[in-house]
């Protein structure tokens, strides 16, 4: 009897475990993204595909510590180079009548897994922050082809850099409230 109990207390711990794991595994892999779709608010649609987008003009980006919402160190991130977010909205015409419209619109940046971050008009086009934000082309020796998590997105400036590092983004949806 002790031994059939002992066996299903480890075949149960051993099941935990496994579950775990794969709840875990699940937990941190992104599709990776092969192109940005740039849509809502505009007058057109706007996809770039990552060849696209390697051929912008880059920029060197300052070796960035990514820190998570309590302030702890989740990742160094080296090496990088970057397009810089407004020359890639470059191209994209907002469907406005009136200039002080701007002010209402905000674009929500999403992942592969759903994860969004939201940006107002003004941060990106009408401050320093703006001055920050990046396509990353290149991290760590590798190119974007190469990176696991790409298509990836930097603030480099923010304090708590972890809520904004947006890996596998797939879309930038703008919005007018």
């Amino acid at each position: 009897m002790f031994e059939y109990l002992r066996f299903m207390k480890n075949t149960i711990a051993f099941i935990c475990i496994f579950c775990l794991g794969i709840l875990a595994n699940a937990q941190t892999k992104l599709a990776p993204t092969h192109n940005i779709r740039i849509f809502g608010a505009v007058e057109q649609e706007v996809n770039y595909s990552i060849e696209e987008i390697m051929k912008f003009p880059t920029y060197d980006v300052e070796d960035q510590l990514i820190f998570n919402h309590e302030g702890q160190v989740k990742d160094t991130l080296n090496n990088i180079k970057g397009v810089a977010l407004k020359y890639f909205l470059k191209e994209v015409k907002f469907k406005y009548e009136k200039p002080k419209e701007l002010n209402e619109f905000y674009f929500v940046f999403t992942a592969s897994d759903g994860y969004r971050v939201v940006f107002s008009w003004n941060e990106i086009y009408n401050s320093e922050s703006g001055k920050s934000f990046y396509i990353i082309t290149e991290m760590k020796g590798k190119s974007m082809l190469e990176m696991d998590q790409r298509i990836a997105f930097l603030s480099s400036k923010d304090l708590k850099s972890g809520r904004r590092y947006i890996k596998c983004l797939e879309s930038i949806e703008v919005k007018k409230i």
